[in-house]
Parts: C-alpha cells; structure tokens; sequence
C-alpha cells in the first residue's frame, strides 16, 4: 500500500504541497521476503530518484517568475446569483426580519426601509376600543413616531369617511378630505348607500353643492333631513345604520390594503371600534383575501380612570360630531351613544389567542399593557413606545448650546469651548426658563380652578387627566449633550438644585468623520464630489471616516432619548446641537422626512413644545443679546435653512 502512494501519478497530487515528498522520506523501506542482500539499497536508490522526478513535476515556480509570467492572468468573474441548481425558480418566501433605516442595508433595500416585495414585514394595526377611549390619540402619536423612524404610515379613519358620507364637515387637514372636483371611489360608495345617489362631479370649487342628506334614524320613506350621527345611528338595532357603517369600515379598510401592497406604504393604521368579534373577523378576512402574508397586529384601548373618561369626553364634545351645539344635550347623546357600543361590545382576548392573531392591549394610556404573540420588529418597537405613554401636562424645550470657538469660525463639530457670548446666552436662558417655569404653575393653577365638566359653550380648557395632581412638585430636567459647548450652556442650571442636569452622549452633534473641524468652503474645494453628493441627499448622506454619521444615524440614536422624554411627567429641557434639534423638532411637529435636513434651527431660538391630547401647543422664542432676554414670536413657521448648512 505504502508503494502505491509512493507511485501515483501526479495528476493526483496537489501541485502546490510537498506534503508526498515528507511521507516518502520517512517511510521505511519495504520488507522484502527471501531477498537478496543488495536489495534493500537498491530499492532505497530507485525510491529517491522516483521523488526527484515527482518534486521536479509538482514544484511551484518561485513568485518572481510567476509575476513576471507573460502568461495573461485570469479575469475576476462576478459571483452569479444561484438557485440551488435548481431549475425551477424559487417558492420559499424569503427571510423576514428587521428593516431600520441608515442602520440596515441589503441588495432590495438599500436604504433600510422595508421593501415592497417584502409584504410579510408590512403592518396592519386595528385599532379597538370605545368611543372617548383615547384611539384616536394613540393612533395619531403612532403614525408620527412610526413616520419619524423613517417608516411610510398613515392613518385611515373610518368616523371621518362616515362624517364625510353623512355631509358633515370634516377638518381640512384630514388625509379623508376629498379633492374639490371629485370623490374617490370608497367615499362614492359610501355617500351612494347613504344618501341613495351618487355625488356630483366636476363641480367648480365655487359653485360646490352640499352633499344630499338622508336621516338614518328614520324610517325609509320619511321626510329627509341632517344626517346628525346622533346616538341612534350607533344603535345595533338600526339595520340600515350598520349596514352604512360596516360598509364604510370595509372601504376604508380597502384603501388601507391600497395603500400598503401598491403605494409603498409600510404601515397603515386603521381607526375605528371594532368593537365586535365579528368585525374583527371581517377584518381579518379581508385582509388575508387580498394578501395573506401582510402582518395583523389589534390594539385596543380600554380606560378605566374615570378622570381619564371624563377628559376624553370632554375632548369628544369639541369634535365634529358635537360642534356649536349645547354641551349638555351633546354630553348626554355621547353617554347614550357609548352605551350603544357597549351593549355589543366584546373585548379583545380568548378568541384572538385561540386562533392565534398578535394584540396590544392598553389600560388607561400606558398604566397597563397586556400582550400576547407579537412578531415582527415593528410589533415589538410599537409596544415599547406605547408603555411610554403619559398624559402629564408638562413643558419640553429645546435649544442650541451657545456660541462657541468653532462656530465662529464656521467649523463642523469638534468640541471647542463657548466664547464670551456663549457664556452670556446660558446666563440669559436660566433666568428666562426659571420665569416661565413659575408662569406655567400659576397658569396651570389657573385652569384647573375654571375648568367644568361638560365644559361652557367656548371653554377650550385642555382635557388633562392629572390636572388635579400637586403641581409644584414637578421636577425640572435639563439634558446636555458630552460636548463641551453644551455642558457650558447648562452651568448656571447645574449650580442651582432646583434642576437635574444630565449629560447624554446620545445627544452628541452628528458626526462629521474626517471632515470634523472643516468649513463648508474647504469641504467644497478639497472633496466637490462629496461636498455635491451630501448636497443631493442630505438624509441618506453618511460623512466618510471613522465614526461618521448621517441623519438616518442620528434618528436611530435618539429612539431611545424620544421614549423617555414620552415617559417621564417632568419638565425637560435639552440643550443640544443642529442636527440634534432639528431630529428633534422633527419628531415633536411631525415634519416630513424632506423637512428634516433643512429646518432652520440657529442660535439664539428656544422652542417650547407642551404635549396636549389632541396634539402640541408650540411656542418659539429668539434671543435678544441686547437685553439679555427672549422675545417671543407668534405664528412662527419652521423655516427652510440657508443653502449650505450643516
């Protein structure tokens, strides 16, 4: 055996070992029976020469000759996309998993938002609860937050496409509000089921007609008059009632499917009751008829509180269903119709676990959270936002650190100290946010001892369930970012105990990678190719180097900073840098991913964000170096930034 691994042919041998030639040097020499004496040197002798012959045929060419072979190399061949040499094409769904923008990144998404092809990664929320349950709120603070992650969502809401059928009016900043000259086709269905024809079209705006209305709390045949949504129509027993609502809910939820599988939508949100198991189911099916795969995730709302009932009744009673009309008699029509979706209503739980359908279910926004089977990253990101939840009344302001050496030198990043002006903003911000925290106690004070329940005809007190808390006992947070032209900023604040000042790394001015401590000009002249290309796309732009960042980047780092300024029921201000502030500011006003990158946000400007339950109350003050002060300024308008700034 050993002799014909000695004599095999060097076609079997690897050409560049010489791993043959070391296991025939300490072979022994073979046993020979009956031999003669001679034999064994002569068999030692015709083995050598043997391994000479093989290591003169295996050897490889020394590099030098090899590199200066005139033999051509040969070409690099791309890697060919494969199918498991299979001739068929591939059935097995592909791999779902979490899609972030500017921290993922893959051959069908670049950019890290979920592909359409990837419809298994696509959400349907479903909200449920009664009415003055707070969905409408949920709803409204998830489509921002999922929007600002960079994820396309939106809301589809049935009550407004119901008011629209029925001729209310509806607010013209709903997503439901038809163009002037026609209607699209689920509000057509909807209006010719109601009103038993269908709606002009082509009308000039000034010359548009209102809509015909048809009273469904009468009988058919009766004399026709406002469709007043009165709590007769959410009656179960009105048949023509539930036919109109369900046939409104599946339209709705049609456009929803819409928007999802053929407008590149990620998420869409569907506002609604829900109220029934068998609405549920309807949902469901719809759902899986036009696209199985397509992620279901319920979440119901359920308030207990009864100062939280009577703060969503209280807002309830300014909306569309109730405006200019007597609080009181609208307070009892709401109370009549909660109690008609209460006579039918099944909460989510055992036949959603029984077959298997993901839910969130929240107790008096965020008290309590119960869920059962989430899949999916983004399932998982909504319940930890959801847990973030509080209605504390609260003020949040945000600004740039003072002026420092680097600024006026027209630097990007770097950490240089503030210069004297600097100094002197961070004295003037403490002495006017210490005022404007004593004004906002006796404001407060001042609410609460007018507010009534229901509330007088032009009484737009903000429903707050924690109102009657003790509200002087609110702490006041001031969050800096590790730079030094942030931490000085905040010095006067860290010298007095009434605040908490904290330093978050998280808070850091993007990073600017080897351009830190260049201006705009000498990126411009060195690096045009860069300079042009963050010029063309600021959001998806990544500065090139070791630690440098983009926006997408920034919106990923302070994910976590948003749900903690959603947590907590203290005041806060942050004291942080452009891109920070502008992310920021993005978040809390709803700004399209457009508006991000080039929202003026200069020094000197302080902006005050209250959250309220139907939105935020918003305020922006400027700097005045001369007085040492801040001067508000009504009706500002987040502006476009000058062209070629950070």
């Amino acid at each position: 055996m050993h002799n014909s691994l000695a004599s095999s042919s060097p076609s079997s041998a690897s050409p560049t070992t010489s791993e043959p030639e070391q296991q025939l040097a300490v072979l022994p020499p073979p046993a020979l029976r009956n031999g003669h004496p001679i034999a064994a040197p002569m068999a030692m002798t015709a083995m050598a020469q043997a391994v000479r012959g093989i290591k003169d045929l295996t050897d490889t060419p020394p590099l030098s000759q090899s590199v200066n072979s005139t033999a051509p190399s040969s070409p690099r061949m791309p890697p060919q996309r494969q199918n498991s040499g299979s001739q068929t094409p591939r059935v097995r769904p592909h791999a779902t998993t979490l899609n972030i923008p500017g921290m993922t990144r893959s051959r069908v998404s670049p950019d890290g938002r979920i592909p359409q092809r990837d419809v298994a990664a696509k959400l349907v929320i479903v909200m449920v609860g009664l009415p003055a349950r707070g969905k409408s709120y949920i709803t409204k603070k998830l489509q921002r937050y999922l929007s600002w992650q960079q994820h396309d969502s939106r809301i589809f809401n049935v009550g407004n496409r119901r008011r629209h059928a029925a001729g209310i009016k509806v607010s013209a900043n709903s997503r439901l509000a038809p163009e002037p000259d026609c209607l699209d086709p689920p509000v057509q269905a909807a209006t010719i089921l109601l009103n038993g024809m269908p709606a002009p079209r082509a009308l000039a705006p000034d010359r548009l007609e209102p809509p015909t209305m048809l009273n469904l709390n009468h009988a058919v045949g009766e004399e026709r008059g406002d469709a007043d949504q009165s709590a007769k129509f959410f009656d179960p027993k009105n048949e023509r009632a539930s036919a109109m609502r369900d046939q409104v809910a599946m339209d709705t939820l049609d456009e929803l499917l819409d928007y999802l599988l053929n407008r590149g939508g990620a998420v869409g949100i569907l506002d609604a009751t829900n109220s029934t198991i068998k609405r549920r189911q309807q949902i469901v099916d719809r759902i899986r008829h036009r696209e199985p795969k397509l992620g279901i995730l319920f979440v119901e709302s359920i308030c207990r509180d009864q100062h939280l009932l009577e703060a969503n009744m209280r807002l309830k009673l300014s909306g569309p269903d109730y405006r200019d009309k007597d609080p009181h008699k609208s307070l009892e029509d709401f109370k009549d119709r909660v109690a008609a979706y209460a006579s039918a209503y099944e909460p989510v739980g055992k036949y959603e676990e029984d077959n298997d359908m993901q839910y969130i279910q929240m107790i008096d926004v965020g008290r309590k959270l119960v869920q059962h089977r989430l899949k999916g990253f983004l399932s998982g990101g909504i319940s930890n936002y959801l847990l973030s939840f509080n209605l504390a009344p609260r003020q949040i302001w945000i600004t740039r650190h003072g002026q420092s050496i680097d600024n006026e030198l027209g630097k990007l990043g770097g950490d240089s100290p503030l210069t004297e002006r600097g100094h002197c903003y961070g004295q003037a911000l403490y002495r006017f946010i210490t005022q404007k925290r004593k004004e906002w106690i006796m404001e407060q004070k001042s609410k609460m001892a007018q507010a009534s329940f229901p509330p007088h005809p032009g009484d737009n007190t903000p429903p707050y369930p924690d109102m009657n808390r003790d509200l002087d006992e609110k702490n006041f947070c001031v969050w800096t970012s590790m730079l030094q032209r942030s931490v000085e900023t905040a010095e006067y604040f860290d010298a007095d105990d009434d605040y908490d000042v904290k330093n978050w790394e998280m808070l850091n001015e993007l990073n600017s990678g080897q351009f830190e401590s260049m201006t705009y000009d000498e990126i411009a002249s060195k690096y045009p190719e860069e300079f042009h290309k963050r010029s063309r796309d600021k959001l998806n732009y990544i500065y090139p180097g070791v630690g440098g960042e983009g926006y997408l980047q920034v919106i990923s780092r302070l994910r976590d900073m948003v749900r903690e300024i959603e947590r907590i029921t203290d005041h806060v201000l942050i004291i942080g840098h452009r891109s920070v502030c502008r992310v920021l500011m993005a978040y809390f006003m709803d700004l399209t991913r457009e508006d991000i990158t080039d929202m003026d946000v200069p020094l000197g400007m302080l902006y005050s964000i209250e959250p309220k339950p139907y939105g935020i109350a918003f305020h922006a003050y400027k700097y005045d170096e001369m007085r040492g002060w801040f001067e508000e300024m009504p009706n500002y308008k987040p502006q476009k930034a000058a062209r070629g700034s950070v």
